[in-house]
């Protein structure tokens, strides 16, 4: 056969499609996988949530994947929780406020005092007591647990100087919504006020409130500091993440695959849990060197204050008793 210009072009390019159909046919048929998570790019959970979907697709040669959606791109947490719910959406690592909101056994991990440093937050997340507050997901959210992320312990910014966490009496307080925090502050005496993140810093600039509580992390992020002249150090509270997955959609995941982003969610979170220990204390410099007076909770005097959130709580969440039982010989 002569081979004529037409013959060595039909030829060379069915050598080419050839050679490249098993890229095309692997891009054809991966499967990514939806995560909403509420934290903007750069966040800690953020940053975990990526290292996921990167190392899924490489162990899995492209054929699995995840497109993380970050700052609420999705909705808030109540509506990723809908979306999960409907299959809609397959992965979200949602905040326990907005669980505990919905389920109380959930919501006692954000007692307070349960424990009183972020080294021992990373310690109580990972007990099995821990792991057994999510047993109530499928049924109560239809969604499954896989691990928690953390932040640092909670502190206290306030517009004016302050030396106890008795100063909080009075104080129009911006809090996380949780009915676990809102319970905690106002047997503080504070008044409980929800303000979205992004209208915080302007909130306290012009004294719309008295002061805020946040992670150290958001807080140096969202540089709080410029904005109040004391941060107390409660030692009292933190906010984990729940990283879930859709129970509809997890039904249809082969074994296999659910054993692989599992395996790989838990490993990015504990990377995630030891970060955030090693650097709170770079974050406590970072404070320390810009001036703020920084006031350390005296922790001697709070069993009054604990037996009165037990009373309201435990009715509620039994689990609660349990909690402060393993944290206190972390």
């Amino acid at each position: 056969m002569s081979i004529t210009r037409r013959t060595f072009t039909m030829t060379s390019l069915g050598a080419v499609m050839a050679a490249s159909a098993p890229s095309i046919l692997r891009a054809q048929s991966a499967k990514i996988y939806r995560l909403g998570i509420t934290t903007p790019p750069g966040h800690p959970w953020n940053v975990a949530a990526e290292a996921v979907g990167k190392r899924l697709s490489e162990e899995t040669n492209g054929r699995l994947a995840i497109q993380v959606f970050p700052s609420n791109q999705l909705g808030n947490e109540g509506a990723m929780l809908q979306q999960m719910q409907s299959g809609a959406l397959d992965l979200g690592w949602i905040m326990t406020a907005e669980l505990g909101s919905r389920i109380p056994q959930v919501a006692a991990i954000n007692a307070p005092w349960l424990v009183t440093s972020t080294e021992k937050v990373a310690k109580l997340v990972r007990h099995p007591v821990a792991a057994k507050l999510l047993d109530v997901l499928p049924a109560q959210t239809g969604t499954i647990g896989l691990g928690y992320g953390i932040t640092t312990l909670r502190v206290v910014f306030t517009g004016k100087e302050t030396g106890s966490i008795d100063d909080i009496k009075g104080m129009k307080l911006r809090i996380n919504t949780t009915p676990a925090y809102r319970d905690f502050y106002q047997l503080l005496g504070a008044a409980p006020t929800p303000i979205p993140t992004p209208q915080v810093f302007d909130a306290m600039s012009n004294g719309q409130v008295d002061g805020l509580e946040a992670d150290l992390d958001l807080s140096w992020n969202q540089r709080y500091d410029k904005v109040a002249k004391t941060m107390l150090r409660m030692n009292a509270i933190f906010m984990p993440c729940v990283a879930l997955a859709s129970g509809r959609v997890w039904k249809g995941v082969p074994d296999a695959d659910r054993e692989i982003i599992t395996r790989l969610t838990r490993e990015e979170l504990d990377k995630q849990i030891d970060a955030i220990v090693a650097k709170e204390a770079t974050l406590l410099k970072n404070f320390k060197d810009t001036g703020i007076k920084i006031v350390e909770v005296d922790l001697q005097n709070t069993a009054e204050l604990i037996a009165a959130y037990d009373k309201i709580w435990l009715p509620k969440a039994p689990v609660l008793q349990e909690l402060r039982e393993v944290g206190a010989t972390l």
